[in-house]
């Protein structure tokens, strides 16, 4: 199975030209960049040419760059209004999220990648029919964007109510975007219906994941096996996808492991003994 990892493991520092050698010095071939200011600062021009030209001269591939959730660089505390939401019915402050996206996208000019991670709509967002009409019009204008930099918009199972995998196998047939892809999420789906059942009702349309763990209760990224999903089976299910979607980490650093990298190649390793086991 392809192998990635998420730079959120490190979403509390600065991404630095170190963390990815460390990346690719400990094997791992691909890398999604988790687009927080405090972070990978998309806007910032002298952060983006450094990283774009550690790339071009460095085999560890980009594969994609999760979209915004905030615009501000302190999780959406510094103001009102500071989440990006697509959904957002009221048309200024939507134009403003989508704008924040493009920002994101841009990077692509100097920094190519394949896919952009997406969330439609904020955590606990309520299913509104207009939600969905103000997704479609801000989607519509972004995978536009996205196409002519060569990028594929992913969208992701959430804990709200617009991003059920029913929700989001409705939001497709009712805008007819088939061009979009879905990131399928364990955690989200451990804190819903269920890894097997959630992943198997989006399966034709995975094209990336975010693999980690909690105890479901909250979105604690953690590591495999430190929470309550059941991996072997959902091992199973994540096996039956097409062979070009990868077990992509995307791992939160609690402290528990004093060397994360060496960590997230135990587990990888892990994962795939259990893809790979015969069924019971």
């Amino acid at each position: 199975m392809l192998r990635a990892l998420s730079t959120h493991l490190f979403v509390n520092h600065r991404l630095t030209l170190d963390w990815l050698a460390k990346i690719e010095a400990a094997g791992i071939p691909a890398v999604e960049i988790f687009s927080a200011k405090q972070h990978f600062d998309y806007t910032d021009t002298g952060q983006v040419s450094d990283v774009a030209a550690w790339f071009a001269d460095h085999n560890l591939q980009l594969r994609s760059l999760h979209s915004p959730l905030y615009k501000d660089y302190e999780w959406g505390r510094s103001r009102g209004g500071a989440a990006v939401n697509l959904a957002e019915p009221e048309r200024v402050r939507r134009l403003e999220s989508v704008d924040e996206v493009k920002r994101c996208l841009e990077v692509a000019e100097q920094l190519p990648f394949s896919y952009l991670v997406q969330h439609l709509g904020v955590p606990r967002e309520e299913f509104e029919e207009k939600k969905f009409d103000a997704a479609y019009a801000s989607l519509e204008t972004l995978h536009l964007f996205a196409k002519q930099r060569g990028v594929q918009i992913l969208l992701e199972n959430i804990p709200n109510d617009l991003s059920t995998p029913q929700r989001l196998l409705q939001f497709l047939q009712y805008t007819r975007m088939k061009e979009l892809g879905i990131c399928f999420d364990t955690g989200h789906a451990h804190l819903a219906g269920g890894v097997e059942a959630d992943f198997e009702a989006l399966r034709p349309l995975v094209v990336s994941t975010h693999v980690h763990d909690n105890r479901g209760q909250q979105d604690d990224h953690l590591f495999p096996f430190q929470g309550t999903i059941l991996w072997e089976p959902a091992m199973r299910a994540l096996a039956t996808a097409n062979d070009s979607v990868p077990v992509q980490l995307e791992l939160r650093d609690h402290g528990d492991f004093p060397q994360p990298l060496e960590k997230a190649l135990e587990t990888f390793r892990r994962l795939e003994e259990l893809a790979l086991a015969p069924k019971p």
